[in-house]
């Protein structure tokens, strides 16, 4: 499926779909799409944009932490996708995130990220793959390229992280909250149910 924002249409594929000869990767949960998120998806698009390759977005639906329970989703995935679409990549992968997939190896996670060739990967400090969270950056690091990227800050200095925006939400600060989610633009209304439902039928065709 093709979402175009920013000029760039970006195709909506699963984990299982997709596979291609190079690219430079953004890969994380993305819950939020805040605008740390925001800077990390911008850096590998327009590193893949200066390397002629394309760019991907590779992330979970629903983000892990909320499988298991530990979080609220922050955005359901309609506006997710339309957030990350608006940042420019030429891919979005969406991994359904199980218990079968929470049950998968960090090597099977490697072995996903090889289908798409990635001679570049950015990614947060704290992401972690595979069963128990067996893999870090540091393992990731042993097989691709990667980039870490920097910490975001709002004005008072603070780490913009979806805990801190799910924490000033429950405490009843959700206004402070509003600039750290502040969203891409251009940004326009997607159906919820047409994208949605166009990913299950897509796991529906490939089971």
């Amino acid at each position: 499926m093709g979402l175009d924002f920013s000029g760039v249409p970006a195709q909506v594929v699963t984990d299982r779909q997709v596979m291609l000869p190079a690219s430079v990767a953004a890969l994380g949960a993305f819950d939020g799409v805040h605008r740390g998120h925001q800077a990390l998806i911008r850096a590998a698009v327009d590193s893949a944009r200066e390397q002629g390759r394309p760019a991907v977005v590779w992330t979970f639906d629903p983000p892990p932490k909320v499988h298991f329970g530990r979080a609220a989703q922050l955005l359901p995935l309609a506006e997710k996708l339309a957030r990350i679409a608006a940042l420019g990549p030429d891919f979005i992968v969406v991994a359904q995130f199980n218990d079968c997939y929470a049950r998968r190896s960090a090597d099977d996670f490697l072995a996903d990220l090889g289908r798409i060739g990635p001679v570049q990967i950015h990614v947060g400090a704290d992401f972690r793959f595979g069963a128990r969270q067996a893999g870090d950056v540091t393992l990731l690091a042993r097989h691709f390229s990667v980039v870490e990227a920097p910490v975001t800050c709002c004005t008072a200095g603070e780490t913009i992280s979806s805990s801190r925006i799910r924490g000033l939400q429950a405490s009843g600060r959700a206004a402070e909250a509003v600039p750290l989610l502040a969203a891409p633009l251009p940004l326009h209304a997607i159906g919820a149910a047409l994208l949605t439902n166009d990913i299950r039928h897509r796991e529906d065709d490939n089971a």
